[in-house]
């Protein structure tokens, strides 16, 4: 018996037309047989595919495994596979969630060198909102803004500024790296996470020399993976006009742009302008937020810079008040 162990080989009783007594040698049989396509058995390559296409997508192993098989292996056509499936089926389920509505979401700030760009993405709930697929879709549209600011040719002696709706927005290209438009990206953020969102709305504004552009987010976190941007509920972006470079003007366009969020101006207004009555809209002759003694245009006088205009954005605002700013 230990000698046909060693041989591998195994004892069977005898069935059908053996004479009686007589035992059968045959090797042992497996245990299982699975079928799992020509490519993908139990081997240490196909299992260090399985794990690289899981890490690199973040889709569950069932359905990266179905991809690989799909696609004979390939990793390259097995990742593209699962996105045009994981947009396919948000698609289906934005159409099906179209309509609930989006009150809560994040404002994004964006700024390199000259421009500097105002983003807001729209969800149904504030969970939504924290969870970092919704937020790394807000870095996707700020960053796309961003690059179409970029690329519009124009020789600048003034500020520039400019407003992209909802439907501008989603035709933009989703960015450098990655295939598709802003509203590819929508759909595969609304199937991940089952939610309705919208692209609302996107501000950017390029200053030429001699401008500065101040910025706030009202309870602003940091992007996870993009250390400019800022996120938040409340976004202002405020446009001064200076002779010369000073060592506190990024410190002076926060406490604007804090203005500018918590008391909601309508329009800039003049130095010449009387506190009170009709002029409680105009941002100069408010009462300036950190020292309501004095106004913003008596706070902003003395420190050699004019404002000259601003963008306010309020997460989940109606849509006339986001018109009338």
């Amino acid at each position: 018996m230990l000698l046909l162990r060693s041989l591998g080989l195994c004892l069977v009783p005898r069935t059908g037309s053996h004479p009686a007594g007589l035992l059968l040698l045959q090797p042992p049989q497996p245990w299982h047989t699975f079928h799992t396509g020509p490519w993908l058995y139990a081997s240490a390559s196909s299992k260090e595919l399985l794990m690289k296409l899981r890490r690199k997508t973040g889709y569950s192993f069932v359905n990266c495994k179905k991809a690989l098989e799909t696609c004979g292996g390939d990793l390259k056509e097995a990742e593209s596979w699962l996105h045009k499936q994981a947009q396919k089926e948000g698609w289906d389920k934005a159409v099906k969630l179209h309509g609930r509505k989006t009150k809560e979401g994040l404002i994004g700030l964006l700024q390199e060198g000259s421009t500097t760009v105002l983003v807001e993405v729209n969800c149904e709930t504030d969970f939504v909102s924290r969870n970092s697929k919704f937020q790394q879709l807000v870095q996707q549209v700020a960053v796309g803004t961003l690059l179409h600011c970029q690329n519009l040719k124009d020789q600048l002696s003034t500020y520039s500024k400019g407003f992209l709706n909802s439907t501008e927005l989603s035709e933009l290209r989703a960015g450098p790296d990655r295939e598709g438009s802003l509203k590819d990206q929508l759909a595969l953020a609304i199937g991940n996470l089952g939610e309705n969102m919208i692209l609302k709305r996107a501000a950017w504004v390029k200053v030429p020399s001699g401008f500065y552009v101040g910025s706030y987010v009202h309870g602003a976190m940091h992007s996870p993976s993009l250390h400019n941007l800022m996120l938040g509920k409340y976004g202002a972006l405020v446009i001064c006009e200076t002779s010369e470079q000073k060592a506190n003007l990024e410190d002076l366009g926060r406490r604007l742009g804090q203005h500018v969020v918590g008391m909601a101006p309508l329009s800039v207004g003049s130095l010449d302008d009387e506190p009170g009555g009709e002029t409680e809209t105009k941002m100069l002759s408010q009462p300036y937020l950190l020292d309501p003694s004095i106004t913003l245009g008596q706070y902003v006088q003395p420190q050699g810079v004019s404002v000259v205009d601003f963008v306010r954005f309020e997460c989940g605002e109606s849509k006339e008040a986001a018109e009338a700013e």
